[in-house]
């Protein structure tokens, strides 16, 4: 039933689209019904999970679900919910709705609201996806994603959002990568990535330190979602957002993810003194900090911004107490939290759109005659402010018993609940700011029309009304929530806790402190000019956004700083990080070795010093080279040196790879090659000292290495179970393609989206880039070379000859590649030799397209992997093989799984030869194999050489490009645009 509510929660997000484009900003209404849907079907999972008996260890009744992905080695989707996964799964999905509701009017009629829809359903999704995990991957991936939707919907709320969304970003990313930490300790140290058994696992009271280093990663990680001191600055910033999106991202549910993996790790860490003095000590920071802070805004937003940062720092606080009162009120307090802060924001944005400002400055002129908006909002902040008869009130009651009955030193509690009551003090006094600021206005002239404001709409104000109300009746009624707040306590307490809530305890010490506190925040409200006056010349010396900034600055300094020691043509600074390194470790490893295993048989035989001194002369011809065409030549020596001596040690498909990559790269650098200076760059005999001493000192450590490790090693148990179990386990004897598509199939995937992606920046950015000026060819009327196409012929006869040929065999090698040598890499290598040879022997770049959908290729190669892996869940995992008979033949998904591979890598030559050619011009047509994307279509996209344009109307063929007998051919069979290149 848990995968039931999420998929509901994934498909209203992938739906969301098409909804919008059909009904445009009344799409919420149809979105809210799936998310109240799937909030009914947790509620009567946990239900019947309640009837049947079934509880955890804490006595609180759970629902799990398990959907395996990798059995094996015990990894797959894990839902869980107990009673705090139910309470926060209630506050993302109804209240998510009831935003839906809401933006239906907020919304402006006939705008393009699909990328709204869809980032504010996948993030319900992905919080959803949050609270129910039971993994800790799931529950990390679902982290960051809460991350990218809320730096999405920040970034599209206008030319100004996009400072405070990359500030937000960087924040909450920062935390991401300190959440990634803890669970890669928490996996390594337990063994098992399941949270329940993690947070059940004796480890964390048998070593110390792991406990505390976890401890202090999840507090932090927290901290910066939750927008906890320091982390505090983003939220207010964060506000540019429009309204819906503060009042669910950063007011019921985004902010709540910080408070969520508090209370969730709260069993483990409760008893820990570090995690209690950094809960208390930021959430009581943050309280007093944002609490002051709102005192002093006339935005309402923003006012609300810091009172959101005051509240979440006082359920901080109440975790950090760690006792069971504590983490009760803490449940109780977010699910008032989340009622009347929603509803505030909410208001805000109804008064915002009726009257055009949120600044209470503005709105003094104004009379606003809202009375249901006034009444709703009067009642939500009534509820915050902790005013009887709401539920705010029956909150931060239990609040301060909480502290009162703090555990630790005899004035620990006096001084908590001292610091909270002054917190509470200014959240009474900021609440009526808030309501007066908006309605204590009065237009200046009773006939003034311009400044009285009516009623909005009741499908504006209901979503609103009804959370105000549900404070009030919840609060009138308060042991409605008692099985709720006990089950989601007893879960985050680890221990069976009891929640009865009522109006009235008697005359308990908590009592007199909300009295003190209403009085003193009344006093403060009669007086508020003057409190106003006194706080408005006093500001923070330090700025949270400045410090953001000045890190940001910093990193991007400081990466600039580090990208310069490499950021050169010239190779010695690339190689010298790796070289360095190598010679390090061959240091350490001629210190700690004292022996090596015996020789085995005979290390060598005489090729291999043939082969030896081959390669050895190549490197030496390619130090004395002179020109690129000769530094080309010789490497290409050595390349092939490598390839016969792949052969020669029986590794045939490690050469045929070698010998197609060394074929296909000096293509493409036949490509460049005009683009390229002809000769190298000469430096100072003095500065080839340090290189040489490298490369010696790489050399010299390979040396050591070759000699250490050939023949000393025996057979390792992977490679012994490769060998015995390979053809059993896969049905293939070809043991290299059966480890990259069958054993190691996940990596070979994670490779192939690389490759894709590797393809995409090839076209982008030789798209983005005006590539480097050619050389001219300075080729003579009688030349043989001046007619490309005449001089040509032989090789385009044997192109249309070999070509077909070549790609019939590359799919021979394909098909073949399980059992013999070949495979899909292979394959595709092959076929991009045909398709290579095909464009070389074209006499024009023209002429020379492939006219293949490159790109479509790639994706459609990385796509067909991923739908292999899925079929494995036929046999349940993922990218499991499977082995059906066809017509009496078995065969393999593996094989599929090559022809992605195979799609992905030829779509990668296609591209690279395609567009380094001739390569795309800004304006030119899109990025696809069927186009010319070369074609020039803009101004600037013609290379700047009148002179060359002009010598070849002349008869002149000297001209820029692949060779002047090709530019003359062009202009023969278009001249058009030869012409029109002209008169440029």
């Amino acid at each position: 039933m848990l995968l039931t509510c999420l998929v509901i929660a994934l498909l209203t997000c992938f739906v969301s689209p098409l909804v919008t484009k059909f009904l445009g900003r009344n799409a919420g209404w149809v979105l809210a019904l799936p998310l109240l849907g799937a909030a009914a079907l947790a509620v009567s999972s946990f239900a019947d999970a309640a009837r049947s008996g079934s509880t955890d260890t804490s006595g609180s009744p759970v629902v799990e679900q398990w959907v395996p992905w990798m059995p094996t080695v015990d990894v797959g989707l894990g839902l869980r919910m107990d009673g705090l996964a139910l309470v926060f799964t209630l506050l993302v999905l109804v209240i998510g709705a009831m935003i839906m509701v809401y933006s239906t009017r907020y919304l402006e009629p006939g705008g393009k609201h699909g990328t709204f829809y869809l980032l504010m359903t996948g993030f319900a999704a992905a919080m959803l996806a949050l609270v129910l995990a039971d993994d800790l991957i799931v529950l990390y991936v679902a982290w960051e994603a809460t991350t990218l939707c809320s730096f999405f919907l920040i970034a599209r709320s206008g030319a100004g959002a996009r400072e405070p969304a990359i500030r937000t970003l960087l924040v909450t990313v920062a935390g991401g990568l300190l959440l990634l930490a803890a669970v890669t300790v928490m996996i390594i140290a337990t063994g098992t990535t399941r949270l329940s058994e993690i947070l059940v696992n004796p480890v964390w009271s048998s070593n110390g330190a792991l406990t505390t280093t976890v401890a202090v990663l999840i507090a932090l990680a927290a901290f910066t979602k939750s927008a906890q001191f320091p982390f505090q600055a983003w939220l207010p910033d964060s506000m540019v957002a429009i309204t819906p999106v503060s009042a669910y991202l950063h007011a019921a549910a985004m902010v709540k993810a910080g408070i969520y993996l508090l209370l969730r790790f709260s069993p483990v860490f409760a008893d820990v003194s570090v995690w209690n003095v950094m809960l208390v000590t930021a959430g009581l920071i943050t309280a007093l900090f944002g609490a002051i802070a709102a005192l002093r805004r006339y935005d309402l937003k923003e006012l609300l911004a810091y009172s959101t940062m005051s509240q979440l720092g006082l359920l901080v606080t109440m975790i950090g107490i760690g006792t069971p009162e504590a983490l009760k009120a803490a449940v109780i307090h977010t699910i008032a939290h989340a009622l009347f802060k929603s509803a505030l924001f909410m208001f805000v944005g109804v008064i915002d759109h009726s009257a055009h400002t949120r600044d209470m400055r503005e709105l003094a002129d104004m009379k606003l005659r809202m009375p249901i908006a006034a009444t709703g909002m009067g009642l939500a902040a009534a509820s915050m402010a902790g005013v009887p008869l709401l539920l705010g009130f029956v909150s931060k009651e239990t609040m301060l018993k909480a502290f009162l009955d703090a555990p630790g030193p005899a004035w620990a509690p006096w001084v908590v609940t001292a610091a909270a009551a002054v917190a509470s003090i200014f959240t009474f006094a900021y609440s009526a700011r808030l309501v007066l600021g908006a309605f204590g206005g009065r237009a200046k002239k009773a006939q003034d029309s311009d400044n009285v404001v009516p009623e909005a709409s009741p499908a504006f104000w209901g979503a609103p009304v009804l959370g105000a109300s549900a404070g009030l009746v919840l609060g009138v009624a308060p042991f409605l929530l008692d099985k709720l707040v006990t089950v989601g306590t007893t879960a985050s307490a680890g221990e069976e806790v009891e929640a009865h809530f009522a109006l009235w305890h008697g005359l308990v010490p908590e009592l007199f402190v909300s009295l003190t506190v209403i009085a003193i925040g009344t006093m403060m409200v009669l007086a508020r000019r003057r409190v106003h006056r006194a706080m408005e010349p006093y500001d923070f010396p330090i700025s949270g956004l400045n410090v953001v900034d000045t890190a940001r600055e910093q990193t991007i300094r400081f990466g600039g700083v580090v990208g310069g020691w490499t950021g050169s043509i010239a190779p010695r600074r690339h190689l010298s990080i790796p070289a360095v390194a190598l010679i390090a470790i061959a240091a350490v490893a001629v210190v700690t070795i004292d022996d090596l295993p015996a020789v085995v048989g005979e290390p060598s035989d005489p090729l291999d010093w043939v082969l030896v001194v081959l390669i050895a002369c190549g490197v030496v011809a390619m130090m004395q080279a002179k020109t690129l065409i000769a530094a080309i030549v010789v490497t290409g020596v050595v390349g092939f040196g490598m390839t016969v001596w792949f052969l020669q040690l029986g590794a045939t498909d490690v050469a045929i790879t070698q010998l197609l990559v060394e074929i296909l790269t000096v293509c493409v650098m036949v490509l460049l090659l005009r683009r390229l200076p002809t000769t190298f760059e000469k430096t100072p005999p003095r500065k080839h000292v340090i290189p040489l001493l490298v490369a010696g000192g790489a050399g010299l450590a390979t040396t050591l290495g070759v000699w250490a490790l050939t023949g000393r090693r025996e057979m390792s148990p992977a490679s012994e179970y490769f060998l015995t179990e390979g053809y059993n386990e896969t049905g293939g004897t070809n043991l290299v393609n059966t480890i990259l598509v069958d054993f190691r199939a996940l990596d070979t995937l994670g490779e192939l989206t690389v490759l894709g992606v590797a393809g995409l920046t090839i076209a982008a950015l030789l798209r983005a880039r005006k590539p480097s000026p050619e050389r001219s060819a300075d080729i003579q009327d009688h030349s043989p070379l001046i007619d490309a196409r005449d001089n040509t012929v032989f090789v385009r006869v044997a192109a249309k000859l070999l070509a077909p040929i070549i790609v019939a065999g590359s799919l021979i090698l394909l098909l073949r590649g399980h059992y013999e040598p070949g495979g899909g890499f292979i394959a595709a290598l092959v076929g991009g030799s045909g398709f290579a040879l095909a464009y070389l022997a074209a006499p024009t770049d023209r002429s020379a397209r492939v006219q293949m959908p490159y790109l479509l290729l790639i994706g459609l190669g990385v796509a067909v992997g991923v739908g292999t892996g899925f079929l494995g869940y036929l046999d349940g995992s993922f990218l499991r093989p499977l082995h059906p008979e066809i017509f009496g033949y078995q065969t393999t998904t593996a094989l599929v799984f090559d022809v992605g591979v195979y799609l992905a890598v030829i779509g990668v030559i296609l591209a690279s030869f395609n567009l380094l050619g001739r390569p795309p011009k800004r304006g030119g047509q899109p990025l696809v194999g069927g186009s010319d994307p070369g074609a020039p279509t803009h101004e600037s996209d013609v290379s700047d050489a009148p002179t060359t344009d002009e010598k070849r109307t002349k008869g002149d063929p000297a001209a820029s490009g692949s060779s002047a007998s090709e530019h003359s051919h062009d202009h023969a069979n278009h001249p058009d645009e030869s012409d029109e290149v002209n008169a440029r």
